[in-house]
């Protein structure tokens, strides 16, 4: 299914998700292009909006097929395909060390991101985790 944009991919699901709003949602959206998505979502469903912050773990000579992944918040996730760290031969610490500096990274979008949402978003995770 093919949208005009955005928003109006935001809107049709809105509608779809219109029997929630008695439940008190929270709309968690992935910058850059769901926070779009998400706010029309929250408008329809009178919820509040939030932001969840996630980085990539690239191999390291091949950044963008991805090892694993981390989001932040109060107890950082991170996830590592040890099967695929393993069969390339990733060296044990790099995992720890590229986490460190994915977390570093998402510290600094929260700080542009947050700073631009003004009242759109709820604030839960542009307060910072530490």
């Amino acid at each position: 299914m093919k949208f005009a944009d955005r928003e109006a991919a935001g809107r049709l699901l809105a509608s779809k998700l219109a029997h929630l709003k008695d439940r008190q949602p929270i709309v968690l959206a992935l910058p850059r292009g769901g926070v779009a998505v998400g706010f029309e979502i929250a408008r329809a469903l009178g919820a509040p909006l939030d932001i969840v912050l996630v980085r990539k773990i690239g191999v390291p000579w091949q950044p963008e097929l991805a090892l694993g992944a981390v989001t932040d918040g109060p107890s950082p996730e991170t996830f590592i395909d040890e099967d695929l760290a393993r069969a390339l031969g990733i060296p044990e610490g790099y995992a720890q060390e590229e986490t460190a500096r994915q977390l570093q990274e998402i510290e600094r979008r929260r700080a542009t991101y947050c700073a631009r949402c003004g009242d759109a978003i709820r604030h839960i995770w542009c307060s910072p985790s530490r």
